[in-house]
C-alpha cells in the first residue's frame, strides 16, 4: 500500500521501493518558490538514508513537470526579503537541484510529465536518468525575459546537449518536445503520456534488480571520469573497483560469477543477472 506525505509545496509517495518526490504547485505549473526549494532540500536529505527508498523519482503534479523559477516570488520577492533569506533561498535552490541530487546515493529518475522550462533543466540533468512524455514541452525561455540561463543551467545543458543545440535553444527560446529531447540526449526515452508512469516503474524495477552498491559506484564513476584524462581515469576506476569489493554487502561480483560460470543462468545479451534474494 502506498504511503503519502504532503507538505506545503511537495508530496512524497512511497510504494514497493520507489519513492515519488513530487513538486506540488500545479496551479503554477510547479514553478519553484523559495518554500519549494527548502522543502525539496529537506526531503532529499531525509530520503538519502531512508531504507524504504531504493529508487527516487522526481516529477511534477498535474500537467507540468516544472515551469522553472517562480518569477514573482524568486525575483521580485527579493526586494522585500532580508539578505539572510535571499542567501538561504539561493543556497537551497542550488543544493537540492544539483549538489544533493547529483550525489544522491540511490538511482534517480526525472519523470518529465509535461512543461519543463528554464531552471527545471538542472534537476533533470542532475538525475541519473530521465524519461519524458512524447508531448512534454521543454524550453530555455530566459532570453525572452532579457536574461540568460543562470545558476548552472547553461552548464547543465551543455553536459547533455551538443554545443549547437544548446546554443540554438538557449538563444532562440524555441521549445522542443519529448521526442526531440530523446534525439538530443536530454532524456533517455520518451513515451506516450498514458504509459509514462508504467515505463518509469519498469526502469526503477530493472535498477532494483542490480546490486545497490554496484549501481551506486558505477554511476559515481561515470560522472567522475567525464572530466578526467585517461591516466587519471584509470587510477580512479581501479581504486573505485577495489573499494566496491569492501562495501558490497551482497557480494554481487561473486554472485554474478556464480550465475555465469556455475548456473549458466546469466548470459550477457541473452539473460539477465538476477539479484540474490534475501
Amino acid at each position: 500500500m502506498a504511503a503519502t506525505i504532503t507538505r506545503e509545496t511537495i508530496k512524497i509517495e512511497k510504494e514497493n521501493g520507489i519513492t515519488w518526490l513530487i513538486m506540488n504547485r500545479p496551479e503554477k505549473r510547479n514553478a519553484m518558490s523559495p518554500t519549494l526549494h527548502r522543502e525539496m532540500e529537506a526531503a532529499i536529505d531525509e530520503l538519502a538514508t531512508d531504507p524504504e527508498t531504493l529508487v527516487l523519482v522526481i516529477t511534477g503534479a498535474g500537467a507540468a513537470f516544472c515551469a522553472g523559477q517562480d518569477i514573482a516570488l524568486t525575483f521580485r520577492g527579493r526586494e522585500s526579503a532580508s539578505p539572510a533569506d535571499i542567501r538561504r533561498n539561493r543556497q537551497a535552490s542550488a543544493q537540492w537541484r544539483w549538489d544533493k541530487l547529483n550525489t544522491f546515493p540511490k538511482p534517480t529518475i526525472a519523470m518529465v510529465n509535461g512543461f519543463c522550462f528554464g531552471g527545471a533543466f538542472t534537476q533533470v540533468c542532475a538525475c541519473d536518468y530521465a524519461i519524458a512524455a512524447d508531448d512534454a514541452i521543454f524550453g530555455l525561455s530566459e532570453v525572452n525575459w532579457g536574461i540568460l540561463p543562470g545558476g548552472i543551467v547553461s552548464w547543465n545543458v551543455v553536459q547533455v546537449m551538443n554545443y549547437r543545440d544548446a546554443l540554438y535553444y538557449a538563444t532562440s527560446g524555441d521549445t522542443f518536445d519529448g521526442r526531440k529531447a530523446t534525439q538530443m540526449g536530454v532524456v533517455n526515452f520518451s513515451y506516450p503520456l498514458d504509459a509514462l508512469r508504467e515505463e518509469t516503474i519498469k526502469m526503477a524495477k530493472k535498477l532494483m534488480e542490480k546490486s545497490p552498491a554496484a549501481v551506486r559506484y558505477t554511476k559515481e564513476a561515470i560522472r567522475a571520469v567525464r572530466f578526467m584524462n585517461a591516466p587519471q581515469a584509470e587510477d580512479y576506476l581501479n581504486a573505485k573497483s577495489d573499494a566496491l569489493k569492501y562495501v558490497d554487502k551482497e557480494n554481487g561480483r561473486q554472485e554474478g560469477m556464480r550465475q555465469f560460470l556455475d548456473e549458466k543462468s546469466y548470459r550477457p545479451g541473452l539473460g539477465h543477472f538476477k539479484r540474490k534474494q534475501k
